[in-house]
């Protein structure tokens, strides 16, 4: 009984763990304690690698899989809003408590965060991993639509969501999802950097590889904007010099980017 009492009387962890980003902190506190990208990056040149004191682990997660990703192979463990590689995922929760939280799970009840329309299979396996493998002695999965609601202190509205695998449109009213009229689609951030990477690829600019997929993704965060008038954007573009936007890649080349 005493042992309930303590877990129950713990601050709750929050884990939303996004197709770009993860976010994770402690519930009641206005801010995550952490932030970084949902990725792992293994070594592509191990024989190299192993010869440096610093690269010689099996892999590496989030910004650090970011700094270097020239010499590793990144992998995206959530695809369009749903975990597609368990392996990776596990790791990356593994990460996110004992590196990056530096807590027990086992102390601490979990809330986990899942896209709409979630399969049941997925959800089950999410709470296999959090009771077998961490040991928590509470979970609760939700649907993110629904807490970011809650975050702006109503029960019943129309959340919006577009992520970088997903967009989404929730219907909720009292709290609860209306999973019959949720609109979902596979089309978000990610997918505008693929087509950016297609469209510079066209002008001559090669980025193929995953490391080189994240620079492109820099490219359109810093350089790409929604146009309030396409078709006057366009005929600009022709009559106007220097609508064109230079970037630096990390070689120190020079690309011109624009229409």
């Amino acid at each position: 009984m005493a042992e309930e009492e303590s877990f129950l009387s713990a601050k709750a962890l929050v884990v939303d763990n996004g197709t770009g980003i993860s976010k994770n902190g402690f519930a009641g506190e206005d801010q995550p304690r952490s932030v970084f990208p949902t990725l792992i990056g293994y070594p592509k040149y191990e024989s190299i690698m192993t010869d440096v004191e610093h690269y010689t682990r099996e892999y590496y997660i989030g910004e650090e899989a970011m700094q270097l990703k020239g010499v590793l192979k990144l992998m995206f463990p959530v695809e369009h809003g749903i975990i597609e590689d368990w392996t990776a995922m596990e790791k990356i929760w593994h990460y996110t408590f004992y590196t990056d939280l530096r807590i027990d799970p086992s102390e601490h009840p979990v809330l986990l965060t899942e896209a709409p329309l979630n399969p049941r299979p997925n959800r089950e396996k999410m709470a296999e991993i959090m009771f077998e493998t961490f040991n928590t002695p509470a979970l609760y999965v939700a649907m993110q639509a629904v807490l970011s609601l809650y975050a702006s202190g109503r029960t019943t509205g129309c959340v919006i969501d577009i992520g970088d695998g997903v967009s989404h449109v929730v219907p909720i009213f009292e709290g609860f999802a209306l999973s019959h009229a949720i609109q979902r689609i596979d089309l978000a951030g990610r997918d505008i950097t693929t087509y950016l990477q297609r469209l510079l690829r066209q002008k001559g600019y090669s980025f193929t590889t995953s490391a080189e997929k994240e620079i492109v993704r820099d490219i359109k965060e810093k350089l790409c904007y929604v146009a309030i008038d396409p078709e006057k954007e366009m005929m600009l573009s022709k009559k106007v010099a220097g609508m064109e936007k230079s970037y630096m890649l990390p070689d120190g080349e020079t690309i011109n980017v624009g229409v």
